[in-house]
């Protein structure tokens, strides 16, 4: 679930919309479910339309942002202040829900995150 909320933070952080990414979980015996999963993703990420074209940005700028944030999230830095926010979502067991790993993420990495992007 950590995975998710620094994926959303780094994607609204270079300026692409974060319902461009979804990570769900289904098991092999939840069939119905992930078609739906799949299906319902598809038709979000077609009505946001071709990336950079609903965030109003140039080819060349989202794959210039696009790069920025493949080193960020290569970065060592930012992987070790990670896990380190996994820990702390560990440590809460079942509590965890999406607000609070958003706001982990926020609260821990941000500087992290805003620094690897410039």
């Amino acid at each position: 679930m950590g995975v998710n909320g620094l994926v959303k933070k780094v994607l609204a952080e270079i300026g692409i919309n974060p319902d461009r990414f979804s990570l769900q979980w289904a098991s092999a015996a939840e069939a119905p479910r992930f078609v739906k999963l799949i299906t319902d993703f598809t038709m979000k990420v077609k009505d946001l339309g071709p990336l950079g074209h609903a965030e109003g940005v140039a080819p060349e700028e989202m794959q210039a942002r696009i790069a920025k944030a493949l080193a960020l999230v290569s970065d060592r830095k930012l992987r070790v202040a990670f896990g380190n926010v996994t820990k702390s979502l560990r440590k809460e067991g079942n509590k965890v829900t999406n607000e609070m790993i958003a706001s982990l993420v926020d609260e821990k990495l941000s500087k992290t995150i805003t620094a690897g992007l410039e």
